[in-house]
C-alpha cells in the first residue's frame, strides 16, 4: 500500500514498456507506434491541456506516486522482503483468474457464445510485441480503471452522495468493472462470453486493488496477460 514501494516495484514494468514500445511496437518507416489503448487515452487527455511528449503517461504515474509518498510523510526506505512478497503474491492472485478464464471460456463454448476478437488479434503479433502489450495493459489499464476511475467513483459515491466506505467501494468496483468490460468488448452483443469474463475480471481486479494495493493488482494483471498472450497463447484465442 505504500507508494514508494509501489513505485520501485513497478519501475521495471514502466521501463520495459517504454523500451519495448520503441523496439517492438514501432514502425520506423511509417513512424507509427502501436500502444495499449489505455495508454493512448491518457495521451489524448494530456493533449487536451497542451501537454505532449514521449512516455508522458508513465511520467504522470511516477509523479503521482512520488507526490503521494511525500504527502504521506513516509520514510525513504525500501524493504526488499516486502517487494519480494508483493511479487510472489501477484503470482498467487493470478491463479484464480486463470481458473475464471477457463471456466467462462468453457461455459461460453457450451452455449455457443463468441470468445472475442481483441485478444485473438493480439496473439497474431510477434512474441516480444505481445509481451510489451501485456506489460502495458497491466500498467495503464489498472491506472485508468482502478487508480483513476475507482478513486473518482469512490469520491462521488462517498464524499458527495454520502454512501458508507464499504458501499462506496462495492458500487465503485462494480461500475469500474462495467467500464473495463465495455472497453475490452467493443463489438457487443457478438462477444458476450468475453464481456462476462472481463466484467468478472474487472470485479476481481478491483477487489485486489482495494485489498492489496495498486502495485499488486498491476503485477497480477501483467502476469496474467503474459501467461495468456505469450507463454500459452492458445488460451487467448
Amino acid at each position: 500500500m505504500r507508494p514508494l514501494h509501489v513505485l520501485v516495484f513497478l519501475m521495471p514494468l514502466l521501463i520495459a514498456y517504454e523500451i519495448g514500445s520503441v523496439l517492438y511496437l514501432s514502425d520506423m518507416q511509417s513512424g507509427v507506434m502501436q500502444s495499449v489503448r489505455a495508454y493512448r487515452l491518457f495521451d489524448d487527455f494530456f493533449q487536451v491541456f497542451g501537454l505532449a511528449g514521449a512516455a508522458l503517461p508513465g511520467i504522470a504515474l511516477i509523479t503521482v506516486l512520488i507526490v503521494w509518498h511525500i504527502l504521506a510523510r513516509d520514510r525513504w526506505r525500501i524493504d526488499g522482503e516486502t517487494l519480494a512478497g508483493m511479487f510472489i503474491e501477484s503470482f498467487a492472485w493470478t491463479l484464480p483468474l486463470l481458473v475464471l478464464a477457463a471456466t467462462v471460456a468453457h461455459a461460453g463454448a457450451m452455449v455457443g457464445l463468441a470468445a472475442g476478437d481483441s485478444t485473438t488479434s493480439i496473439t497474431r503479433l510477434p512474441l516480444m510485441a505481445r509481451a510489451t502489450m501485456s506489460v502495458g495493459a497491466g500498467l495503464y489499464e489498472e491506472m485508468l480503471f482502478r487508480l483513476v476511475a475507482l478513486a473518482l467513483l469512490h469520491f462521488i459515491l462517498v464524499d458527495i452522495i454520502g454512501l458508507s466506505h464499504r458501499w462506496g467501494y462495492a458500487v465503485g468496483i462494480f461500475l469500474s468493472a462495467c467500464a473495463f468490460a465495455v472497453y475490452h468488448t467493443p463489438s457487443l452483443p457478438a462477444e458476450w462470453a468475453y464481456f462476462v469474463f472481463t466484467l468478472l475480471a474487472g470485479v476481481y481486479f478491483g477487489t485486489v486493488y482495494v485489498m492489496r494495493g495498486f502495485g499488486v493488482v498491476v503485477m497480477t494483471h501483467a502476469i496474467y496477460d503474459v501467461l495468456v498472450l505469450v507463454v500459452f497463447p492458445s488460451l487467448g484465442r
